[in-house]
This record gives C-alpha cells, structure tokens and sequence, in this order.
C-alpha cells in the first residue's frame, strides 16, 4: 500500500472534533427545522431548538465523536486505516444510540455505525469510485492507460477481418443450408463490369 511507504504525520484530533461538531451541528439544525415545521403545533421560530432541539445535540455529538475519535486514534496508533473509522464510527453510533437509553441500542448502533463506515473507508471512502493517487498526473495516466490498451490496426483486422463475416463464411453457410433443409445456393457469379 502506498500509505505504508510514507511517515505517518500526526492530525489535529481536537480541531477535527470541533470542525465535525460545527458541520454536523448546522446539518442538525436543517433537519431541527423542518421537524418543527412539520408538527401540528405552531409553538414559535425557538421550537427548532426547544421542542426538536434533541436532534441538533445528537447530530452535533456524532460528528464531533466520529472526526475527533478518528484522528485521536490515528495518532494513538500512527496508522491512517479503516480502523480508525470504525472507531470514529463505534462513538458516533454510541452517541445516537444514547437517545434511547439502553444498552443494547447504544451497543448496536455503536457497532452498526462503526461496521458501516469503516466499510466505506476501507472500498476507498468515495461513492464515486476509487480515489486516484494525487502525485500521478491525470493526462499522463490517461496516455499510460490508451498506450497499455493500443493495438495495431493490422493486428485487429487479421482478427477480425475487414468485413463482419470471417474469410469463407459463404461457402460454409451455404453447406449448412444444404445439409439442414436441401436448399442449393449458387455462388453469385462476380461481375464483370465495373462497380458504378
């Protein structure tokens, strides 16, 4: 793995945590809204933090516990894995477990969480696809890419052929024509004059 061969360098676990929690808490808050829009009592603008507030404390606390964790064992470990996410992952799912009040849900989350995002980190952490290397240049690995699938065109053309059908593809056809229902087929004769 490319992550082994270079030295390890320590992340800010702290500013990670804070920098999760702001993210995560102003998530919270978007979603702290339009719970006290949907409720059938109109309390006031303050009913996103009094009556559904819940949701910002526990958005809040799961990024900040996923990110500071991360990173903190990260630098416990000197080590940049998916580890590290299903730790983060564990303590994110611990603290939306915590809602419920009981130990298995805290457990059960803890572990759901931390099965799924240290899954996601470990394919690569991308929902598009792999993460490409970021010291390789992208038109020299294009150009890498068409030389290592490149062929002659007289290599595919003997393949291939020049047409769809291969080089005695009539006679055969009209052998098994013959075989299969007795039908004879002429070869059609070439014509003599020129093509107009």
């Amino acid at each position: 793995m490319a992550s082994e061969d270079r030295p390890y360098r320590p992340k800010d676990a702290l500013g990670a945590g804070i920098k999760g929690t702001m993210i995560t808490g102003g998530a919270g808050v978007f979603v702290s809204s339009i719970q006290n829009t949907l409720t059938r009592q109109n309390v006031s603008a303050w009913g996103v933090v009094t009556r559904t507030g819940g949701t910002i404390a526990v958005f809040a606390a799961m990024g900040g516990a996923y990110e500071f964790v991360r990173h903190a064992s990260a630098n416990l470990r000197e080590k940049d894995d998916s580890w590290n996410a299903a730790l983060g992952g564990f303590f994110a799912g611990t603290a939306l477990g915590l809602r419920f009040r009981t130990m298995p849900a805290v457990l059960g989350y803890g572990a759901g969480v931390a099965v799924i995002l240290g899954a996601f980190d470990y394919t690569g952490g991308s929902l598009t696809g792999y993460t490409r290397d970021p010291d390789v240049d992208e038109f020299e690995r294009k150009q890498i890419l068409r030389k290592n699938r490149r062929r002659p065109i007289e290599q595919t053309v003997a393949e291939l052929g020049e047409g769809i059908y291969g080089p005695g593809y009539a006679e055969r056809r009209r052998e098994r024509l013959k075989d299969r229902y007795g039908v004879e087929i002429t070869a059609p004769k070439p014509d003599a004059s020129p093509g107009l």
